[in-house]
């Protein structure tokens, strides 16, 4: 698989101004007391959210540690590591916590290293438990960490703290560093929390979804129709998982005012076997093509045959009744 699709590694900072200050703690309490945006996280008497590796494990602590440590221009670095919830699917639920923790401290050891940086760098980070809102495939576990980094670092040869930063040159890289040891250290801990045919599965798993997706090559099933506009549909499956499979739909989007339409993936269900999801596709597929619906929406007769007979035949599937948005907002071609 493409290496920079294995987990994505960002840094941003904040300035010491009296503003990014104020926004500093605001975000510490954030990172704190969220999971995301939506998910408010209990707080548990004795149990605390920050793993300290010498920057403090509460938002006080913390605040007030970036305060000391600051330099001229930098209060603290922020970074994130999110693995792609792909190949966290492959690793038994239980593991993941540990799988994510793992990968920050190794990558961060790794890269300071890497920057002949032997004194140690002071940070704390924590673990998000969030789930994708990926409209491809929503509700995938997508654990990751938020790590927060001083302004300085401790110099043993002039004996006081110099400023951390970030090069992004000719001469030298450090973002392209650090993306290289998270890289690395995908690979090793993948191979010993999944094994070591790891990327051949993965391989395999991207592979199904593209040719699932072969679909849209034929002739559309229906078409929907919004605002004046016909615009076509398949009826299709995309592999979730190694066990998983979903059964929605294909139609072009467009993301953004001015892009070019894009074919992409509608789930309806999952939580299905690949063959009973495929062999449903196909069977209202050629259902879609051969019937007359008058003045019904092809598409919302679809989606509703789908949900209709999955909750006739399966109790054991996940219709995403609840999850799934709205379907006409999201046709602006």
């Amino acid at each position: 698989m493409d290496r920079k699709q294995m987990c994505i590694a960002n840094v941003k900072y904040k300035k010491p101004t009296a503003d990014d200050s104020k926004r500093a703690k605001n975000l510490l309490r954030y990172l704190t007391y969220r999971d995301g945006r939506d998910d408010y996280v209990k707080q548990v008497s004795g149990v605390e959210r920050w793993v300290d590796r010498g920057l403090g494990s509460s938002v006080s602590e913390i605040a007030r540690t970036c305060d000391d440590f600051r330099s001229d221009h930098v209060l603290a670095f922020t970074l994130v590591f999110n693995p792609n919830p792909s190949l966290v699917a492959m690793i038994p639920h239980d593991d993941r916590e540990q799988f994510v923790k793992e990968l920050t401290d190794s990558t961060l050891d790794d890269f300071f290293e890497a920057r002949d940086i032997d004194t140690g760098v002071e940070f704390s980070y924590v673990l998000h438990h969030r789930h994708t809102d990926d409209p491809q495939a929503p509700g995938q576990h997508d654990p990751h960490t938020h790590v927060i980094l001083p302004g300085t670092i401790w110099d043993e040869e002039v004996g006081e703290r110099s400023d951390l930063f970030f090069s992004q040159n000719k001469k030298v890289n450090h973002i392209d560093m650090l993306h290289r040891a998270t890289e690395q250290n995908m690979e090793h801990l993948m191979e010993r929390y999944v094994g070591p045919d790891w990327e051949q599965r993965v391989d395999a798993l991207f592979e199904l979804r593209e040719q699932q997706a072969d679909v849209t090559r034929s002739e559309a099933h229906d078409h929907h129709l919004a605002d004046g506009q016909a615009i076509p549909f398949w009826c299709g499956v995309r592999q979730v998982d190694e066990e998983n499979c979903a059964i929605g739909y294909y139609m072009p989007f467009i993301a953004e005012e001015g892009d070019v339409p894009d074919i992409q993936f509608r789930p309806i269900a999952t939580g299905l076997q690949t063959d009973y999801a495929r062999t449903l596709s196909t069977k209202l597929g050629s259902m879609m093509q051969a019937e007359d619906f008058g003045e019904a929406d092809p598409l919302f007769v679809y989606v509703e045959t789908v949900r209709m007979l999955l909750e006739d035949e399966r109790e054991d599937i996940a219709p995403l009744l609840e999850n799934t948005p709205s379907v006409t907002p999201d046709f602006d071609l």
